[in-house]
């Protein structure tokens, strides 16, 4: 099986969705690319994320993608997003990316270079307020903060300074939980309560459950919307 498709079912795919997204994405999309002439080779080939949402967004315009896709109730564009996440994730990309900015931006001080990319990778300023304010998993209250991870619920790369050092533009999580908001199986609603994408296969199995929630303060929302409207998986 496919680098991509183990990828998939660590995220929870099933072993059916892992192998329907990879065949796709390799198979019937890869060629569609190459008859017009949007690609080479195969989807495969291809490493860096901004090339990847290039070809993308290309290959949505086809129409016999665009047919496949309609029959096959969105699954082409499922398999295409999972691509994109897969690539972004096992590649570091946005981290790296992220921190090249901080490091050549001119207008920021040296401190504050390290203070943002301490920030930036789950340590510093940022985790510290966290733990101070949640005190163990802002969902499930697990108290271990050794094992709970410092997430960013507006992403890192869409905040200005200001947002990316906010504490209430951060939720402490577990491993599993992080993961699954990072990636946008998962949301939160103004009341707190958890949105569960229908991506999301066998959600229990990660332990995301619907009675699971966060006590969010007015200065929480806005976030949480953007994240609701903009990253978690409709």
């Amino acid at each position: 099986m496919s680098n991509f498709a183990n990828y998939l079912r660590t995220i929870g795919k099933s072993e059916k969705t892992a192998k329907n997204y990879s065949s796709t994405i390799f198979g019937p999309i890869s060629q569609w690319a190459i008859d017009n002439n949007l690609s080479e080779g195969s989807l495969a080939d291809i490493e860096g994320v901004v090339e990847f949402e290039q070809l993308s967004r290309n290959i949505r315009k086809l129409s016999i993608y665009n047919e496949r896709n309609s029959v096959g109730k969105g699954m082409y564009n499922a398999a295409l997003n999972a691509y994109s996440a897969y690539l972004a994730d096992t590649k570091g990309v946005y981290l790296e990316r992220d921190i090249d900015e901080i490091l050549e931006d001119p207008e920021t001080t040296q401190t504050e270079k390290q203070a943002l990319v301490k920030s930036r990778i789950g340590q510093g300023d940022f985790r510290r307020k966290l733990v101070d304010y949640w005190k163990g998993c802002a969902a499930t209250g697990y108290r271990n903060t050794r094992l709970l991870v410092a997430s960013h619920i507006k992403p890192w790369r869409n905040s200005n300074d200001s947002e990316r050092l906010n504490v209430f533009n951060g939720l402490l999580l577990s491993p599993n939980l992080d993961k699954a908001f990072d990636l946008g199986y998962i949301g939160f609603g103004a009341n707190g309560k958890i949105h569960i994408s229908a991506e999301l296969e066998e959600p229990e199995l990660l332990g995301v459950t619907d009675d699971l929630s966060v006590n969010l303060e007015p200065q929480h929302i806005p976030f949480i919307e953007y994240h609701l409207e903009n990253s978690f998986k409709q």
